[in-house]
């Protein structure tokens, strides 16, 4: 029988006079639980009472918390605030992990008052007990609908930064590690980045053994233990975006070792036939530049000289051999070779980083026709490498300021860093015997503070000398990327495939395991 709102009253008023004899009046208690089925105004009080006296009735505890969750799905929204509101209150003991599921499966709310109300609550059971919370939402992530884990992962992902260090405690950090493996055995591409950022922001994991646990996660979820299909988009896009994940890990005390491997036995054979799930990527640069980016932190290689070997081979392709010439000197008439390159900044700079840990790889006796074949192509190369940073410079010639920020004269800047880079790394390497000791930053990097401070110029300076610009350039995102055609002539080419899209875009739905999940509607299930 519903309670009516004088009851109510008399009720509260009963259990607040009673003071420590207050269990005694368990009718008076039970009366007010009865609130949630009358009318509105009932309701209201009765969400209001329920949890003022929720502690001193043990006993009734499942009864009335169940009460209160009639309350949060009342269709009068007034009432569900303030249900949702005094939901906290309920979170002592073993209750809170409840609660924290609960409030976790509200967070589907689309009244935007409501939902916020969720988030503050949820914040408030978080400081009382962030372990049992983290079950909660963890439960919810592991269980729940489709829209409850969404919304659960970017509240982990967004409020747990905002959290004192007393309350992300080691323990804390080490349950968020232990659930989130659990959650990583299915994931979607978009909540794998998500939860690679959560992990990478707990304190535990900034050392050494941390990154390496966080690199060891990684190559788990790109199965690198498997071969590589490269028909198989999802598969090759699934080891592009845990190569990213793993890229800003690496250190010189974390090494890309495996990766590298994997990248030179499985990527590179098979370059040419890689496929995208992204129309517009171009997917052999996309897997050339994470390749250059890994080599510098690369340790102790089993089969160093196999894939050495394989890195070169696949550099030859891009450094072809001079056209023949006829028998007057003329051009037999063969097409000039397309320089790529993009492709060969990627390629010459990670043969040049693994180069160093096998300085006989081009000086042996037995690969003695190899380095001759080696520096004709790179002279060639350099050659027309020359006339083309002599055509971006001219390009570029006395422009400062807003020319320089005009898409062409981006993509210039971009393009003159690329030929400087090759440059400099074709000297060292035609050296006798061939040097590995100059550094470039690639292209696409940000130039590090220490290099800048080298770097540092006078605005009315030449912007076409060598050094990057002063400020970073701004790269156009995917769906706005523009190729540079040099002017035609003979080395001018294909200075090629330049990709300039940003980072971490995923594919689109809700392919858990970059495969398919299907959705679950399961309803209530507080």
């Amino acid at each position: 029988m519903a309670a009516t709102v004088e009851e109510l009253y008399r009720n509260y008023g009963v259990l607040a006079d009673a003071k420590d004899d207050i269990s005694q009046h368990k009718d008076a208690y039970q009366g007010i639980l009865d609130g949630v089925k009358g009318g509105p105004k009932e309701k209201r009080l009765a969400a209001q009472f329920i949890p003022k006296f929720f502690k001193s009735f043990p006993e009734l505890a499942d009864a009335a918390i169940n009460a209160q969750l009639d309350l949060c799905e009342d269709e009068d929204v007034s009432i569900r605030r303030q249900a949702i509101k005094e939901l906290p209150q309920f979170a002592t003991g073993e209750n809170l992990p409840r609660i924290a599921d609960i409030l976790t499966q509200l967070l589907q709310s689309d009244d935007s008052a409501e939902f916020n109300l969720v988030n503050i609550a949820l914040l408030s059971i978080f400081k009382m007990d962030a372990k049992g919370t983290l079950g909660g939402l963890f439960t919810q992530i592991l269980q729940g609908e489709d829209i409850v884990r969404e919304r659960a992962v970017k509240f982990l992902s967004s409020k747990m930064k905002t959290l004192p260090d007393e309350v992300m405690t080691k323990e804390v950090e080490d349950y968020i590690f232990t659930e989130s493996k659990k959650v990583l055995e299915d994931v979607t591409g978009e909540e794998f980045v998500v939860f690679m950022k959560i992990l990478s922001g707990l304190k535990n994991l900034q050392t050494v053994s941390g990154r390496q646990q966080l690199v060891q996660l990684v190559a788990e979820q790109a199965f690198l233990e498997q071969h590589l299909n490269p028909a198989d988009a999802d598969s090759v896009d699934r080891l592009l975006q845990c190569t990213r994940q793993a890229v800003p890990l690496f250190s010189k005390n974390v090494h890309s070792t495996r990766f590298v491997t994997y990248f030179c036995e499985h990527a590179l054979p098979n370059l040419s036939t890689l496929t995208s799930p992204v129309a517009e990527l171009d997917i052999q640069l996309e897997v050339l530049k994470l390749l250059a980016e890994m080599s510098p932190f690369c340790g102790d290689m089993e089969k160093l000289e196999v894939n050495l070997t394989k890195l070169f081979d696949k550099l030859l392709e891009y450094m072809p051999l001079p056209p023949e010439e006829a028998e007057n000197g003329e051009n037999s008439g063969s097409e000039e070779p397309k320089l790529q390159f993009s492709y060969v900044e990627c390629l010459l700079f990670g043969f040049h980083q693994l180069g160093k840990k096998l300085p006989d790889f081009l000086t042996d006796k037995l690969n003695a026709e190899r380095l001759k074949d080696f520096k004709i192509r790179l002279q060639y190369f350099a050659r027309g490498l020359q006339v083309y940073i002599r055509q971006l410079r001219a390009a570029l010639q006395g422009k400062t300021g807003v020319a320089l920020k005009t898409d062409e004269n981006k993509i210039k800047v971009v393009a003159l860093k690329i030929t400087n880079n090759i440059n400099v790394l074709i000297k060292d390497l035609f050296h006798n015997p061939p040097s590995y000791k100059s550094t470039v930053t690639l292209s696409w990097k940000p130039v590090q503070k220490a290099e800048a401070a080298g770097q540092k110029r006078s605005t009315s300076e030449d912007p076409t000398s060598s050094s990057p610009p002063k400020k970073p350039t701004i790269l156009p995102k995917r769906d706005a990327r523009q190729i540079y055609n040099p002017p035609s002539g003979k080395y001018s080419g294909n200075i090629g495939d330049f990709s300039y899209e940003q980072r971490g875009g995923f594919r689109g739905g809700r392919g858990r395991g970059w495969g398919g999940r299907g959705n679950r509607s399961r309803g209530r299930i507080y």
